[in-house]
């Protein structure tokens, strides 16, 4: 197999990260918000106008997804059929932190033919947590909030001055759901709605189109 060198390696990771959409990550008291918007592009050419970015892959944890439609659809069955695994083998729910593990050698295994793809996995176990993964397996984790996609620096600036740090859910589900929208203005590849899910020690949830329209009120 030929090897990549550094530059190879420097480009791929770029092409990556130039994904067409907007995620959202928000660590609260109690829990964790993940946002996107919904539409998907190829170059200027809106592919789909309804296609989902937020899965969930355990009772209690999530992923949002960027870049490669294909990749990754790949990685949300290969997470939801290991953390099957993993309870079985272990009898009790896997954490997001042995989670991102697996996922992150997972990606790391692939180096050389990365997904392209931008993740972010929240979870609640002990506290709510969410962690970031870049296409070769690198991984942050995320103290309080996180963007990806084309349309993250739209969405940063409202985060950085909007967002309550250890605040709850509550106070930062409007924030979230602004900050996808606010990107959504000014990048052409982030559009359509918001799609939002909630993750508590209560389980995985996602708001229905009439619970987001009342967060704009």
């Amino acid at each position: 197999m030929p090897e990549l060198d550094s530059s190879d390696l420097s480009a791929q990771r770029e092409k990556a990260l130039k994904t067409g959409t907007t995620t959202v990550g928000i660590t609260c008291s109690d829990g964790v918000i993940l946002a996107s918007d919904r539409r998907a592009s190829m170059g200027y050419f809106i592919a789909s106008k309804d296609i989902q970015k937020v899965f969930q892959i355990d009772d209690r944890l999530a992923m949002t997804v960027a870049g490669s439609v294909a990749d990754a659809q790949s990685i949300i069955r290969m997470m939801q059929a290991e953390c099957k695994l993993y309870q079985l083998k272990h009898g009790k729910k896997i954490s997001a932190k042995a989670a991102t593990t697996i996922l992150s050698n997972i990606m790391f295994a692939y180096k050389y033919f990365p997904f392209y793809v931008q993740l972010l996995l929240g979870g609640v176990e002990d506290k709510p947590e969410i962690y970031g993964l870049d296409p070769l397996g690198g991984v942050t984790e995320e103290k309080f909030i996180v963007s990806t996609g084309s349309g993250s620096p739209f969405a940063y600036g409202l985060l950085e001055e909007m967002a309550v740090k250890d605040g709850t859910i509550k106070e930062n589900l409007p924030i979230a759901l602004k900050a996808v929208k606010t990107a959504m203005k000014r990048d052409c590849a982030s559009g359509e709605y918001v799609d939002i899910i909630t993750v508590t020690k209560a389980g995985f949830r996602r708001l229905e189109k009439d619970e987001v329209a009342k967060l704009e009120k």
